[in-house]
């Protein structure tokens, strides 16, 4: 029988050493923790090692986990943790954040929409790499995982009035950053 990662059999396995219980954990989560720390590192290299020290963070922890909490929220917070000791460190992160907003999208894929559409999103991936860590992650976790507020709040370890707060704080500072591109289609 294939167990479902969340399933508590797995986890329990895990916790217990069961190198197949880490190997269906591994593969439930693999594509979620790479995607999270590229979003976050904008360079595939980097969010290689993250995931990889991830990983090895969870292997280490799964002891502490408490079957009270959220295993997913749990996870999370491994993962936004090792992107800040990442830039904590001093590695260059310059997050790509694809898909923020779908301002540019139409029907039309001439070269010059797809020029345009280009240099956009080098423009909001900018953007968001010059936020702080914590606007960047929040931004991150909502918009391109979609994770509500209370999520949010309970990964990076702080209410969802500061989730919202910093979220505020991070379309302010984006929509000034990014005027010139209003500007620009005549808004």
């Amino acid at each position: 029988m294939v167990l479902n990662a969340n399933d508590r059999e797995v986890i329990e396995g895990c916790q217990r050493g069961d190198r197949e219980a880490f190997r269906v954990l591994f593969e439930e989560h693999k594509d979620r923790v790479y995607s999270i720390a590229l979003r976050y590192s904008g360079n595939a290299a980097s969010a290689l090692d993250i995931a990889q020290e991830c990983f090895l963070k969870l292997l280490s922890s799964m002891h502490s986990f408490r079957e009270d909490a959220s295993f997913d929220s749990w996870l999370y917070r491994i993962v936004v943790n090792t992107c800040l000791d990442h830039q904590r460190k001093g590695r260059r992160f310059l997050p790509i954040v694809e898909d923020l907003f779908d301002l540019l999208r139409s029907g039309s894929d001439t070269i010059l929409h797809e020029l345009l559409l280009a240099e956009f999103k080098q423009d909001v991936q900018q953007a968001v790499a010059k936020l702080s860590a914590d606007h960047r992650m929040v931004v991150i976790l909502r918009y391109t995982e979609g994770l509500s507020y209370e999520q949010i709040a309970e990964i990076m370890g702080c209410s969802a009035g500061t989730v919202a707060s910093r979220l505020n704080r991070a379309h302010k500072i984006l929509s000034r950053r990014l005027s010139h591109l209003r500007a620009g289609n005549g808004r």
